[in-house]
C-alpha cells in the first residue's frame, strides 16, 4: 500500500507541473485579445488529470519492464556442454533452445534447420512468422566477423574456441524471461565442425555492437549481473539479472578496463594475489594491465604448494598442474584488485575427479603451444558469486551468492 500511495503522489505533481503550465500559457495568450478557454469542472479537472496520470504510469511502468531474471543452470548435465545456459524463446509462434551464455562473444548465433553438423535441437526459421534474413547492404552485415554475400543475404564465418561455425545473418524475436525483443540480430548456423560449438546456440553478452548489451541498450541500459550455481548442479538455480534494477547494493567494485585492440572484452586489474595470508611474490609489471597486447594477470601455484604441504606429492591430470591423491586442506586464495579483493572459498578453487581420488588445483597455465598473453579468471571461480557488469559506470562488482540449489 506505501509504494501505491507513494506512486501516486509522484503522479499527481506530475500533472499539477503540466496544470500549471497550461495555464500560463493561458494568460499569455489573453494578452493578445484571445478569448480564454472556459474553466473545467470540478469533475472535468479530475478526470483530465486521471487520463494524465494513466498515460505517466504506462511510462512508468516501460521503464520498471527493463528489468529481467532469466534462470542459469551448468550445461554439463542437461547438454553435456560444458558452459552455462539460459532458456531463450526465439520467432513467433516461440520455439525454445538452451543458449550458452558467453561475454567474450558478441552475436548470437542458432543452429537452424537442414545445419550440416548440429545437433538435433534446431531452429525453423519457416516456422516463425517474424523471421527475416538480414541484407548484404544493412549495417549489421559489417559489424560480424569475416562477412560475405550469398545474394542479397548477408553471411558470415568465425572460429570458437577449436570449431568452425558458417551462419547466415537474420533477424527475429528473442524472449528471455518476459521481454520480448523483437528484431534481434543473429546468426542462423548452417554448418559447424569441431568438437567445441555448443550443441543449441550462444548468448554473445560481450560489448561489441551486436552483443545482448548493445540491442537491448535503450531496455536494459548496459548493466547486468549473473550468479552461476556449481557445475554439478541439475538446476535452474541461477540468474541472468539484465537492466539496472534490482541489483545488489552491498557490493564493491573495480574498474573495467578496455583493450582497443579486443574492445568486446572485460579487463580489469589484479595488482596482487593472496595465498592464505601471504601475498605472492610476483613483479607489479607482471599483473600490470597491458592495453596494446592485453597482457595482465598471472597465477603462480608454488605458494600454494608451500601451503598444502611441501612434502606431499604433486601430480598433473590434463592441463592441470597441481594435483593430488590424498585428502588436502587447502588455503584461502584471495585475488587483490583495484578496490576490491575477493576470497576464495575451497569450491572456488579445487576440482576433484569423478571418482574423488584426485584434487586438483584449478587453475592451469596456458598451453605451451598457445602464445597467449591473456589470463582468464574462469567459471570455476566465479560459481555462487553476483558478478556486475556495470557498463555506464564502467566498473565490475563481485559479491558472494549462495545459488546453488
Amino acid at each position: 500500500m506505501k509504494l501505491s500511495i507513494s506512486l501516486t503522489i509522484l503522479l499527481l505533481l506530475f500533472s499539477s507541473t503540466l496544470l500549471v503550465q497550461s495555464q500560463q500559457h493561458s494568460s499569455t495568450l489573453q494578452v493578445f485579445h484571445v478569448k480564454p478557454p472556459k474553466p473545467l469542472s470540478w469533475q472535468d479537472t479530475v478526470l483530465q488529470m486521471q487520463t494524465k496520470d494513466e498515460g505517466r504510469l504506462q511510462y512508468l511502468t516501460s521503464l520498471v519492464a527493463g528489468r529481467s531474471v532469466v534462470p542459469i543452470a551448468s550445461g554439463r548435465q542437461i547438454i553435456q556442454s560444458p558452459t552455462y545456459i539460459v532458456r531463450a524463446k526465439i520467432g513467433n509462434p516461440p520455439q525454445t533452445l538452451l543458449l550458452a551464455m558467453d561475454t567474450s562473444n558478441d552475436v548470437a548465433w542458432i543452429p537452424c534447420t537442414s545445419c550440416d553438423g548440429c545437433s538435433s535441437t534446431l531452429f525453423a526459421p519457416l516456422g516463425s512468422t517474424t523471421f527475416r534474413n538480414v541484407t548484404c547492404g544493412s549495417p549489421q552485415c559489417y559489424q560480424v566477423p569475416n562477412p560475405s554475400c550469398s545474394g542479397s543475404a548477408c553471411s558470415f564465418n568465425l572460429t570458437y574456441g577449436s570449431s568452425s561455425i558458417a551462419a547466415n545473418l537474420a533477424q527475429d524475436t528473442i524472449t528471455l524471461a518476459t521481454d520480448p525483443i523483437p528484431s534481434y540480430t543473429f546468426g542462423c548456423v548452417s554448418k559447424t565442425t569441431g568438437p567445441s560449438t555448443p550443441p543449441q546456440g550462444l548468448l554473445g553478452l560481450g560489448r561489441g555492437p551486436l552483443s545482448l548489451l548493445s540491442q537491448t541498450q535503450n531496455l536494459y541500459q548496459s548493466t547486468f549481473s549473473y550468479c552461476l550455481p556449481s557445475f554439478k548442479s541439475l538446476n535452474f538455480s541461477g540468474s541472468l539479472r539484465l537492466g539496472p534494477v534490482a541489483q545488489p547494493i552491498r557490493i564493491k567494485f573495480t574498474p573495467l578496463l578496455k583493450n582497443p585492440r579486443r574492445s568486446s572484452l572485460y579487463y580489469v586489474n589484479l595488482v596482487a594475489i593472496r595465498v592464505g595470508r601471504r601475498v605472492v611474490n610476483i613483479p607489479p609489471a607482471a599483473l600490470a594491465f597491458n592495453p596494446t597486447t592485453g597482457a595482465g594477470t598471472i597465477f603462480d601455484s608454488d605458494e600454494f604448494r608451500r601451503r598444502v604441504g611441501a612434502n606431499l606429492t604433486v601430480t598433473s591430470l590434463g592441463g592441470f598442474d597441481t594435483c593430488y591423491t590424498v585428502p588436502i586442506v587447502a588455503p584461502t586464495i584471495t585475488f587483490m584488485f583495484s578496490g576490491m579483493n575477493v576470497t576464495l572459498p575451497q569450491d572456488n578453487i579445487l576440482i576433484h575427479s569423478t571418482a574423488g581420488s584426485t584434487t586438483c588445483l584449478a587453475m592451469a597455465a596456458a598451453p605451451d603451444n598457445v602464445n597467449s598473453v591473456l589470463n582468464v579468471i574462469a567459471n570455476m571461480q566465479q560459481q555462487n558469486h553476483r558478478v556486475l557488469f556495470d557498463i555506464p559506470n564502467s566498473r565490475l562488482g563481485v559479491a558472494r551468492e549462495l545459488c546453488t540449489k
